[in-house]
């Protein structure tokens, strides 16, 4: 008996190998015959002018594209077998149907697998700015955007100085001066935003040609910040109008191309100290406006395509691309780069590791946009009430002895910011940031934040006046702190200096306007870079 039971044992242990055995044999089996196509749905662009994009994907079934009635694009191989597979796409020489055109690729496998590929060419309107392209050259170009994004301290915006109509006092702002740029440097501030309004600037409105004057300005502008070392931005400080279909949005993307051909071509010598922004603040019809945000990438990657092109060292330029709206909401929920499915995509771009991610900082807005000047009576909305007092949190000791920054005065309780957008989502929102751009390569860069002024509306109240303004300082070193922390470059849209003009007259050398925030800001950055763990100090 204790025979037979050994031998019915060693029969089931027998048994049971062979079923392990099968059902790894069967995993394996089902692991290699899991059907697979590595392609994106994606879309891509072929200049107006004709040229060649490459599709590269590999798939363990048979393949084919159907390219009924293509007519303007040849494709180098419509049909596959399993393994890797490289399609050359060829559009036809200088579109001048009247129309942008596209087309739709349908790549279908046998294992189940399919794929879109929404193929763009644009449409000549105005006349090419690249006729003279250089040889790429990487002399001083060799850093990274993450490298240039970590050596940066904290930025600040000549905010609309240079996108003014007409001239650069056009809205009572100073000329910019090499003595500005020097003040900034020698406070621990070691980049700088320049927006740039180019409409009113063409010498011919038909073709688009910009001011040599203009360019020259610019350029010299640019000059004061390199010679002091210093990272220099600068954009077309524009929405090109990103609700625009048809004919009107071609119009919108030529322009956008023309603009960046000569900019690009004007500015090519300057080392990796400039970065080029493609736009500002692009208009969506509402958050989930998915066709505007479709065609905001589209002008970025006009304007990678334009840069790009003009050769020189703008082959390895750090380019700044904008999200829809500059807002970290739509950045998040639809630029995720690990998720393949959602449109719209990132732009593509030729040089790798060069590309960094701008948004804006202006929440809440109650508390950012609305306020200032000296009226003392509320500068309400009919979207909500301007809100004077935020934060909750003592962080900062150069701010005082606040244990947080809200009011108890019963007149103004109704002006507090809630925690729903304080510390906590700004905490919540610069991780997220953090996670899916910073932590693969993709640096962030905070083109604009400020805080608005609200004293005068408490004038009679001294207690809440210094607080409120207490709680701008809290807010602008607390934000900064939070995005240095989390890989993001902070860029303050005006304060801290004053240039001192009047009507755009100067009144003397720029000087430290608000020594306290500045304080409070270092504090801040410096904070921030050590929990990220690396980074320049500001000091």
């Amino acid at each position: 008996m204790k025979m037979m039971i050994k031998k019915i044992g060693t029969a089931y242990k027998i048994a049971g190998i062979f079923i392990a055995l099968a059902a790894v044999i069967s995993c394996k089996k089902n692991n290699i015959n899991a059907p697979q196509l590595t392609l994106s749905n994606i879309t891509d662009t072929i200049p107006a002018s004709g040229g060649t994009v490459t599709l590269n994907f590999t798939a363990n079934a048979a393949w084919s594209i159907d390219t009924t009635g293509f007519g303007w694009l040849q494709l180098s191989q419509t049909t596959g077998g399993s393994g890797a597979a490289t399609i050359t796409l060829t559009g036809a020489a200088n579109n001048k149907s009247g129309a942008s055109r596209s087309l739709l690729l349908n790549l279908n496998a046998s294992n189940g697998q399919s794929r879109r590929i929404t193929v763009w060419q644009d449409v000549i309107i105005y006349p090419s700015y690249n006729t003279s392209a250089k040889a790429a050259d990487a002399t001083g170009m060799s850093s990274t955007a993450s490298q240039i994004a970590n050596n940066i301290t904290y930025g600040w915006n000549f905010y609309n100085t240079m996108e003014a109509p007409g001239s650069e006092t056009g809205w009572g702002n100073p000329p910019i001066t090499q003595q500005q740029f020097d003040l900034l440097k020698a406070n621990g501030v070691n980049a700088v935003r320049i927006p740039i309004r180019y409409d009113g600037h063409f010498i011919n409105t038909k073709t688009l040609q910009i001011d040599p004057l203009w360019l020259a300005r610019i350029k010299e502008v640019i000059q004061y910040g390199i010679n002091d070392g210093m990272y220099v931005t600068i954009n077309i400080h524009y929405d090109p109008g990103s609700t625009l279909t048809g004919a009107p949005q071609d119009s919108a993307n030529a322009k956008h191309r023309a603009i960046w051909e000569q900019v690009a071509t004007y500015m090519r010598d300057f080392d990796e100290h400039l970065m080029f922004a493609s736009l500002n603040e692009t208009s969506l019809n509402n958050s989930n406006d998915v066709t505007s945000m479709v065609t905001t990438m589209r002008y970025h990657q006009t304007f990678i395509n334009a840069v790009r092109s003009t050769g020189g060292k703008n082959v390895y330029r750090v380019l700044v691309i904008q999200s829809p709206s500059a807002s970290t909401d739509i950045l998040n929920q639809y630029l995720d780069p690990t998720n393949v499915y959602k449109t719209p995509k990132l732009p593509t771009d030729p040089t790798p590791h060069k590309m960094m991610l701008e948004f804006h900082y202006y929440s809440p807005s109650q508390f950012c946009i609305l306020g200032g000047g000296t009226s003392t009576t509320p500068q309400d909305a009919s979207w909500g009430k301007e809100l004077y007092f935020w934060g909750n949190r003592n962080t900062y000791s150069v701010n005082g002895t606040y244990t947080n920054y809200h009011t108890t005065n019963s007149l103004f309780l109704d002006r507090n910011c809630t925690s729903a957008n304080e510390e906590s989502y700004v905490d919540s929102i610069m991780h997220t940031v953090k996670v899916r751009f910073a932590d693969k390569g993709i640096p962030l860069f905070m083109g604009e934040y400020a805080p608005n002024y609200h004293a005068a509306r408490l004038t009679g109240y001294p207690a809440d006046s210094l607080k409120a303004l207490a709680s701008a300082t809290h807010f602008t070193a607390y934000v900064a702190q939070q995005a240095k922390a989390n890989g993001v470059i902070p860029f303050l849209w005006a304060g801290i200096f004053d240039r001192r003009g009047l009507n755009g007259v100067p009144q003397g050398p720029a000087v430290v306007g608000d020594q306290v925030t500045l304080d409070s800001v270092k504090v801040g950055v410096n904070r921030g870079i050590a929990a990220y763990g690396t980074g320049t100090k500001f000091q």
